[in-house]
């Protein structure tokens, strides 16, 4: 099937949020680490409003993957730093819909997340993502590099404390 791709709005977001929601929920329920210790609907929600915000103000930037017109992958790229950090952007939910899975849909968006990181004159990328995830394959096959680990960082949506892999990549 035919993907599509969409760097959106503010207003574009606020309209797919619901789609947004889906997504994110679908990943968490299959154990994905991205923030979120529940399924509980409005934290997610409230972060989903946080994107719009900051889709408004510049600071990030929301890109989505969509299949028969409907959301199934998201990345966030944080632009907004301090002066000492204009140089660099953070790679942030990178989210593929479990039934949209095995397809390169993750490899794409990351791959154009950090073209639009060039585009935005960006020379530094940073991510942390679960130690041993499948996440952390994927990042290293397209050249990112290990910057270390922190034990127990988060907790996983059992309640166990989980390390986290920090890696970055120079464009």
């Amino acid at each position: 099937m035919t993907l599509s791709w969409d760097l959106l709005t503010a207003d574009q977001a606020c309209a797919a949020q619901a789609e947004l929601c889906n997504v994110l929920s679908a990943c968490v329920a299959q154990g994905a680490s991205v923030g979120f210790v529940s399924l509980d609907p409005e934290p997610m929600r409230h972060f989903w409003l946080g994107v719009i915000a900051s889709l408004n103000s510049g600071d990030l930037q929301l890109l989505v993957a969509r299949q028969a017109g409907r959301v199934v992958a998201t990345v966030i790229l944080v632009l907004a730093m301090m002066p000492n950090g204009a140089h660099r952007a953070e790679i942030a939910k990178l989210l593929v819909h479990p039934q949209a899975r095995r397809r390169g849909i993750a490899r794409q968006l990351l791959s154009r997340a950090e073209q639009l990181a060039r585009q935005a004159c960006r020379t530094l990328l940073v991510l942390d993502t679960r130690s041993g995830d499948v996440a952390e394959q994927l990042y290293l096959t397209q050249g990112w590099k290990i910057s270390g680990q922190i034990p127990e960082y988060a907790l996983s949506i059992d309640g166990v404390p989980e390390a986290t892999t920090v890696m970055y990549k120079c464009l």
